[in-house]
């Protein structure tokens, strides 16, 4: 089967493995490739076609090496792969790489909640060193004065902005974002179906029938078209023989006919899978829901709120929590409370809430591109029993980010975490 590898993709990548093995004088080139972009959009698959194409050699790692009960291993085996690669260079005198899938997710700190271990630092101080002596790679506890060779290390990830900024500066790591376009798609999933007899014109009607899902989504359609006949096989050989017929059966493993590929088959599998990805979303959502009342009941029970409880606003941690009006100017209220003329009453209700529950405040805001990867930015964060300075930190964060998304949150103090999260401010209003 022949799969289609993105001439875009297959230039970042060749151009930047061929200047890591160049002698360019006077130059410095960086060794890390960041290639970055949505999830299930096959950055980690075009790589290995690359890598074929290429002929070279490849020595993996994976975000889950890159932390251990034992302090030290992750950043030790690091160096060790590294010096693996570069003897694959010296015994078989061909290209090699280190790659590692996932950093974000092994050496990223995503919010406040994410532990910070010194395996997460010791990592980060690795590669960093790596990439500024690529030839000087030792092992702990030993020293050779011999030069290795250099070998590029490519790096996948969905957020980079989850990693240590020295990391990820310019002159250690080179970023490429992927986000295939719709040429790039139509040639991916026509590899995909290539076996199936689908026609060109077939496949650009199911790229354009579901233009927001990503590359694998269209991998799990094909396989869910099997589903039908291999229920069929069960039911057939019965639930209670299945897995003596499948593993220990001496003829052999079962034969399926082709199944029906036809365009409007998958469409119709595809808005079944469309509905259950619109499922997980709503229970998301019950979740955070189910959160905060067990939040505010322990709190009650703890006597440490009111007896007016923390309850979700509409839409908490996904729409909206009222419009906003114009005029920012605060004043104080019959009750003693900060009262602004900006927040709409629901907000400064909640904000109010939060404060007598005890609770910290956060203020965070988003991008368009960066809402869709939920990758949040930090405007402030306010100790518990200050209302006022919550507030204003709320419109000031409003006014500098006018144009984005800003979402309130509520902070358990002790157990530091998330009880509320409420977008006040949308792009569009």
């Amino acid at each position: 089967m022949t799969y289609y590898i993105s001439p875009r993709f297959l230039d970042k990548i060749a151009v930047h493995i061929t200047k890591n093995f160049l002698d360019l004088p006077g130059l410095r080139v960086p060794l890390i490739l960041g290639i970055h972009g949505r999830k299930g959009e096959g950055k980690s698959f075009q790589c290995e076609l690359i890598f074929q194409k290429m002929g070279i050699e490849v020595v993996h790692m994976s975000a889950g090496e890159l932390e251990s009960p034992d302090a030290g291993d992750p950043a030790r085996l690091i160096r060790l792969r590294y010096r693996e690669a570069a003897e694959l260079i010296k015994v078989r005198g061909k290209m090699s790489v280190l790659m590692i899938n996932d950093l974000d997710a092994g050496a990223g700190r995503f919010d406040a909640t994410t532990q910070y271990t010194v395996n997460t630092q010791l990592v980060n101080g690795t590669l960093m060193n790596i990439a500024d002596n690529p030839t000087n790679v030792q092992l702990p506890g030993s020293y050779d004065a011999t030069p290795i060779h250099r070998v590029p290390i490519l790096v996948t990830g969905n957020d980079f902005s989850t990693l240590y900024e020295p990391l990820i500066r310019d002159g250690r790591m080179e970023k490429f974002y992927w986000e295939p376009d719709r040429q790039d798609k139509i040639g991916i999933i026509a590899g995909i179906f290539a076996p199936d007899g689908l026609s060109a014109s077939e496949i650009e009607q199911l790229v354009d029938t579901f233009p927001n899902q990503a590359i694998d989504f269209f991998g799990a359609l094909r396989s869910r078209i099997y589903d039908e006949q291999i229920r069929q096989f069960i039911y057939q050989v019965g639930i209670d023989k299945v897995s003596f017929r499948v593993v220990k059966s001496a003829e052999g493993p079962p034969l399926f006919p082709k199944p029906n590929f036809s365009l409007s088959r998958l469409v119709e599998f595809g808005n079944l899978m469309v509905r259950e990805q619109e499922r997980v979303r709503e229970m998301g959502l019950a979740r955070q829901y189910n959160q905060v009342l067990r939040a505010g009941a322990q709190s009650a029970e703890q006597g440490s709120v009111s007896s007016t409880q923390i309850a979700p606003q509409s839409g908490a941690g996904n729409g909206s929590a009222g419009q906003l009006t114009s005029n920012p100017t605060k004043a104080e209220g019959s009750n003693g409370h900060a009262q602004s003329s900006r927040l709409s009453a629901e907000v400064q209700q909640q904000v109010q809430q939060l404060v007598r529950g005890g609770y910290r405040i956060g203020v965070e805001y988003v991008d368009e591109r960066r809402f869709r990867t939920n990758s949040w930015n930090s405007c402030a964060t306010i100790a518990a029993g200050q209302e006022s300075d919550a507030i204003a930190a709320l419109e000031q964060c409003l006014s500098e980010h006018s144009g984005e998304y800003v979402r309130l949150i509520g902070i358990e103090p002790k157990a530091k975490r998330r009880v509320v999260e409420t977008i006040v401010q949308r792009p569009n209003g």
